[in-house]
């Protein structure tokens, strides 16, 4: 029996918030997915439960598990299972989380290392209720990553931090990961309905002073679409994250996990993808990933090499070399 198989006397149950029912619309062509199997799937499925971890691949229903889990490739949450915000696009349960788990960045670490990972992608739920974010358990895990498989490059896609002392952000900078990955997740006009327990300008000045820290870290966000936003909004978005120093944008689908969650307003076409990503590269990101399937973590590990050339041949042009 795993850990995560363990029930807690007096423990609360988790919820999803209530709300009214809204009708999920048809998925086109362009976004269905195989259903997850095969013995890949399997082999990392176990790898997961062995060491008693959640992922984010399962708690937020990301349509990509079964593509990504057959390759190996798993996105480890940290800090529990249950969040305390409440956005009403995200699967995740929202409820009163159990204490950290002292354990679970050594449990991370061997996992990365009997997957055999080169990149992986660390992320966790909101941790309103500790003073710091879970900043130091973010930090602990990269190090034991570091310490058990040091060829395995690491991104972190962390919480916003927004109740913390600054030092939060510090410390997980100060750890090294080789990305730093915060998600303003849509356009501000729809913070107050999508994600009101965050601020979008407090995100954007977070991935600013990654930069400021550590000029050298690459930093990325992401946004979803399909949730009602306009065009022109979603170009302000880049300008924004561009403004901030931001490297990487990803841009992907919204999908409505269930009805109790914010509606789809439409599904954005691969055309309209397509025209994302060119607007994006011409406002001077290094990297854009930009298509309906389009996930955070997806592909994130060829996606840093690609990012790093990047890098380097932006260097090598304005060198002049």
């Amino acid at each position: 029996m795993s850990p995560r198989d363990l029930k807690i006397p007096g423990q609360r149950h988790p919820e999803k918030a209530h709300r009214p029912d809204n009708a999920q619309p048809k998925k086109p062509a362009w976004i269905r997915v195989r259903a997850p199997g095969g013995h890949g799937y399997q082999d990392t499925h176990r790898v997961i439960r062995e060491h008693g971890l959640a992922t984010v691949c399962e708690e937020a229903g990301c349509p990509n598990v079964g593509e990504c889990w057959a390759h190996g490739h798993a996105t480890m949450m940290i800090m529990g299972e249950i969040c305390t915000r409440g956005c009403t696009f995200c699967n995740v349960a929202t409820g009163k989380p159990q204490a950290l788990d002292m354990f679970e960045p050594g449990r991370v670490a061997d996992a990365v290392a009997k997957l055999g990972l080169k990149h992986v992608v660390i992320t966790s739920v909101d941790r309103d209720d500790l003073e710091d974010g879970g900043a130091e358990h973010f930090a602990q895990t990269i190090r034991a990553v570091r310490h058990r498989a040091p060829d395995t490059t690491i991104e972190v896609l962390t919480p916003d931090f927004l109740k913390c002392d600054p030092s939060a952000l510090e410390t997980v900078v100060a750890a090294k990961p080789d990305v730093f990955n915060h998600n303003l997740e849509t356009v501000p006009g729809l913070y107050p309905e999508v994600r009101p327990g965050a601020r979008y300008f407090h995100s954007l000045r977070l991935l600013q002073r990654v930069k400021e820290i550590d000029p050298a870290m690459f930093t990325k966000s992401g946004i979803m679409v399909g949730l009602g936003e306009e065009r022109q909004a979603v170009h302000q978005v880049m300008d924004d994250l561009r403004a901030a120093d931001v490297d990487f944008l990803t841009i992907g689908q919204y999908l409505q996990p269930t009805p109790k969650h914010h509606a789809v307003a439409r599904f954005v076409t691969p055309e309209e993808f397509a025209a994302y990503e060119k607007a994006a590269y011409g406002k001077g990101f290094l990297m854009v990933s930009a298509t309906p399937l389009t996930r955070s973590s997806y592909h994130a590990g060829e996606d840093f090499a690609r990012l790093k050339a990047a890098r380097q041949a932006r260097l090598s042009f304005t060198s002049g070399t």
